[in-house]
């Protein structure tokens, strides 16, 4: 990118098979951004997609000169990708991100910049309604954000709010310090802290395409966020243990007093079956939990690059080229 060209804003979009919809996407995103008047650029970054969303992207940087492209060697998932594409966001002002599937409207990013202000560094936008998602992903949705909400302990992680945002500069400049590979996107926003205002807006259905996130991805994201930022599962597999050792106790002391009274009884199969069933389910999923903190320790020691880039295409300082 030549030294010279520094946009005021940068929009970093990931996208992954994303090659119906990201021709619409962009011209509603000039519009909006060409409305702000301030220097712009916008930085897709290509997570590995199946189809011909690298070539659209290319396409977009011949038509459009304030287009940069990221190809990453490979899948390495949304929050690896989000993270690639603040890397290489050049803004001097403010950092905006959003998804390129058009559920998260980009006329919205000017009420974003509106509600910026000096004191605020994070003008994040909350979702009013939830147009086009069944009612078991939006009560799933419902309930991650309040168990999130209990488990962030001091990082508190806004309710109904995903990764569209407004960040400024120094905001993006400390979380890019946070390095770690299990990336909890939302979680990280709200680590860094800094004074943040919320813009409520009415998400859109998916406009063309059809989502990679499934009940199976979700639960793995769910579970990413709590183990990211909570010791809580450790802390009740501990309270579990020992209560269930205080009753295991308490009925030991019971069996012996009514053998003392009533004398030897051989009976209880079925329960005793059930209790040493009840047992080990018991272990095998606190154990089957520590693996889950252990792995993630596992993977962080080994200190591999978050991502390889497979080309890079910077943004160039030239306006948009007229369509014929």
């Amino acid at each position: 990118m030549p030294s010279g060209f520094s946009p005021a804003f940068s929009v970093v979009v990931p996208c992954y098979n994303e090659q119906e919809v990201l021709p619409i996407f962009h011209q509603r995103l000039s519009a909006v951004m060409e409305g702000i008047g301030a220097p712009w650029e916008v930085v897709y970054v290509n997570d590995g997609s199946r189809d011909q969303t690298l070539a659209g992207m290319y396409a977009l940087a011949e038509q459009d000169g304030r287009v940069s492209v990221v190809n990453l060697s490979r899948n390495f998932g949304k929050e690896i990708a989000l993270t690639a594409g603040l890397d290489h966001a050049r803004s001097t002002r403010g950092i905006i991100v959003i998804d390129a599937d058009l559920q998260d409207p980009p006329e919205v990013i000017a009420d974003l910049v509106a509600a910026w202000t000096d004191d605020v560094d994070t003008v994040y936008a909350r979702r009013n309604t939830r147009e086009g998602e069944s009612i078991p992903k939006r009560l799933t949705a419902w309930m991650f954000y309040r168990v999130m909400k209990r488990l962030g302990n001091k990082v508190v992680i806004p309710p109904d709010t995903g990764d569209f945002r407004l960040m400024s500069r120094r905001l993006v400049d400390s979380l890019l310090l946070l390095r770690e590979r299990h990336r909890f996107m939302k979680g990280l926003f709200a680590w860094v802290g800094f004074p943040s205002r919320a813009v409520l807006y009415d998400r859109a259905p998916r406009s063309a395409g059809k989502s990679s996130f499934n009940y199976w991805s979700l639960w793995n994201f769910a579970l990413e966020g709590i183990t990211s930022f909570s010791v809580l599962p450790l802390q009740l597999s501990t309270y579990m243990g020992l209560g269930i050792s205080i009753l295991a106790v308490c009925y030991g002391i019971w069996i012996v007093g009514c053998t003392l009274l009533f004398g030897n009884r051989v009976a209880g199969y079925p329960s005793l079956m059930a209790v040493i069933l009840f047992l080990g389910g018991i272990q095998l999923m606190t154990v089957g939990l520590i693996g889950e903190y252990v792995g993630r320790i596992f993977n962080e020691t080994k200190k591999r690059p978050l991502y390889l880039v497979e080309a890079y295409r910077p943004a160039q300082e030239k306006e948009r080229t007229p369509e014929a």
